[in-house]
């Protein structure tokens, strides 16, 4: 990808300014441009099909490309050198003429989510992209084909999304006929179903949960804010969802390295750069806490950390994957034109040039300025980072991504929320692999999963923080679950160190308990015995992770014996403290050098700390009961 010189007098940190952000789409629709169907109706992008087969991942690739066209465009009032929006209406005309039918050119028709859902989900790009840019494409459209479009962009209407974010596709359709003068009953519908639900799914502290569980990852972002937020802003309307936007930026600029990377939590991490398209949106709107110079920053590290790592191959298209292509990252409705919702992170080029997103000196991100510990106590997480190496840590106490009805004794893990600790430097290991950051009940030679997750609060106090659940053990032979079984968790952030305490309930005789470090190259990480272990060794993960093909994990072994307190300190890196801990079934304690000591206690939980007791006159940060 050929870019602009840097500038490291605007952008010390980077070197990106917004003619990188410009050339970088320019690049990319270029790229996939060349594997256009004759019409242009679908962009055939090379690569295994995703499980919604070829002509909708054609689709995909026409729908997500033609957003980032449509930002680019937009944000130049119009000007449009390489005439992006004259291929996408060729590929409108073309793609609408006879949908359904089994050619080259025409989309699949949009049916419910689980008959063959995938293009609702691109009707929201299509709409969206011809929002953006109406006067330039809609406009000029010949009124059949506008309302060929219109017909095929109604299936979102009258079909059932996933009872997820899917249902702001609809409401993205809606709002782009409302914009165009063909608003009825049915895109009312679609709108007030699509608010109603969102209303339902907040959570606080700029949280919605992705459905009705507690999925909590970077769809809160680049879907959950992104669409609401933008479709008021392009109506002139009350910002009553910035506000929010704004709360979840407060916190939401720690989820990034001081590399540029993006915490590797949750589904759908192929989108990559996407991850960004809030700070952008935020910057857009003006619903952001943060300085245009952190903004960019954010942004810019963003793009710049997936273009410096592969994550565009030889033919210039985005892979499937993280880096370069990684199989484990992706879900099984990725084809060759998912990794393009990175598009979405192209918002921010509605900031024209003079806007201070890229007039301002780049500010260094929230992870390069101090050590910190975050708790965010709605979705149950815990964030760390530390300036030194930049990297952030991110403890689930919270986020499961399971639906209330969904049974948690399926076995099958998910290693992108089943996991104890996540990070901008490290990925889960594969299903294949031995689990990374987990804990583990050993039963009959079978290791439990982690499946719901039971959130028990979290909170911070200046330079520590906690986040405490608690889960049922399930396992993938002989009983799915073991009655009365239970593990209570709580995770202690304090610099580099991580405090890892288990309380086991209900254990069969003979069980032992497992726990995993971080995924790092042998030698990288530390995992330490405080109380209750007995074995020490390390465990060979040969499949590797998003970010390095081969590691080890360091691993502890001990036996639970009725109720037993584990305690262990973990670090990603190699620099560490000698700790002291003592446990018993109640809880434990753990002292630092400095005398900084943390005692937690279970039945319910407390979490305090500080330099005396609070058993003699001390007051806990805060506390809750085990449900």
């Amino acid at each position: 990808m050929k870019l602009p010189a840097e500038d490291r007098a605007l952008s010390p940190h980077t070197g990106y300014t917004r003619d990188h952000w410009v050339a970088a789409a320019d690049s990319l629709l270029a790229a996939a441009w060349r594997w256009a169907t004759p019409g242009g109706a679908r962009l055939d992008l090379p690569g295994p099909p995703s499980g919604s087969g070829v002509r909708s991942d054609g689709l995909e690739g026409f729908a997500r490309t033609f957003l980032a066209a449509a930002f680019r465009v937009a944000g130049e009032d119009g000007k449009d050198p390489h005439g992006w929006l004259d291929r996408y209406a060729e590929g409108l005309d073309a793609g609408t003429r006879t949908p359904g039918r089994d050619d080259a050119e025409s989309w699949p028709v949009i049916r419910d989510h689980d008959v063959a859902g995938q293009p609702m989900v691109e009707s929201a790009s299509v709409a969206l992209g011809l929002r953006l840019t109406r006067p330039w494409l809609w406009d000029r459209l010949a009124p059949g084909v506008q309302d060929r479009v219109e017909e095929w962009l109604r299936g979102a209407l009258r079909h059932v999304p996933a009872p997820n974010n899917w249902y702001l596709f609809p409401f993205t359709v809606a709002g782009f006929l409302s914009s165009v003068g063909r608003a009825d009953a049915e895109t009312a519908r679609a709108r007030d179903r699509a608010l109603e639900l969102l209303e339902g799914w907040y959570r606080g502290d700029g949280w919605y949960a992705d459905g009705d569980g507690r999925a909590f990852d970077h769809y809160n972002g680049w879907a959950l804010h992104l669409y609401p937020v933008l479709d008021a802003h392009l109506a002139g309307e009350p910002a009553h969802f910035g506000p929010r936007l704004r709360e979840h930026l407060e916190s939401f600029g720690l989820w990034f390295g001081g590399d540029g990377a993006p915490l590797h939590f949750g589904r759908s991490l192929t989108y990559r750069f996407a991850a960004a398209s809030a700070i952008g949106l935020g910057a857009v709107t003006g619903h952001t806490p943060l300085r245009p110079g952190v903004s960019r920053r954010l942004l810019s590290g963003a793009l710049r950390y997936f273009l410096d790592r592969a994550a565009v191959d030889e033919h210039g298209l985005l892979s499937l994957g993280w880096h370069g292509p990684h199989a484990p990252t992706v879900q099984h409705y990725s084809g060759p034109g998912s990794p393009y919702w990175a598009s979405k992170a192209f918002v921010c080029l509605l900031a024209p040039p003079e806007h201070p997103l890229w007039t301002a000196t780049e500010e260094p991100a929230p992870s390069e300025t101090a050590d910190k510990v975050l708790a965010l106590p709605q979705p149950g997480l815990l964030l760390q980072s530390t300036r030194d190496d930049g990297v952030v840590r991110l403890h689930n106490h919270g986020s499961d991504h399971l639906r209330p009805h969904e049974s948690e004794a399926a076995a099958q893990e998910d290693p992108h929320y089943g996991r104890f600790a996540y990070s901008t430097r490290t990925g889960p290991t594969a299903r294949a692999n031995p689990a990374d950051n987990h804990f583990a009940v050993v039963v009959s030679g079978v290791r439990s999963v982690r499946r719901r997750i039971h959130p028990l609060g979290a909170g911070q106090a200046g330079e520590w923080g906690w986040a405490a659940s608690w889960h049922r053990p399930v396992f993938g032979r002989g009983p799915a679950t073991v009655p009365g079984l239970r593990v209570e968790s709580v995770t202690v952030a304090r610099g580099r160190h991580e405090l890892r305490v288990h309380r086991v309930l209900g254990a069969p005789p003979g069980a032992n308990a497992e726990q995993t470090g971080w995924a790092t190259a042998p030698g990288e990480s530390v995992l330490r015995p405080l109380a209750g272990w007995a074995g020490q060794d390390e465990a060979r993960a040969p499949h590797g992770t998003a970010f390095t093909p081969w590691v080890s994990l360091p691993r502890l072994t001990g036996d639970v014996d009725g109720t037993t307190v584990f305690v262990a300190l973990a670090v990603l890196g190699t620099e560490t403290d000698d700790l002291v801990a003592s446990a018993t079934a109640e809880g434990a304690e753990v002292r630092w050098p400095d005398g900084f000591t943390v005692w937690i206690r279970f039945g319910p939980v407390r979490v305090s700390a500080g330099l005396g007791d609070p058993d003699r006159g001390g007051e806990p940060l805060s506390g809750g009961g085990f449900a």
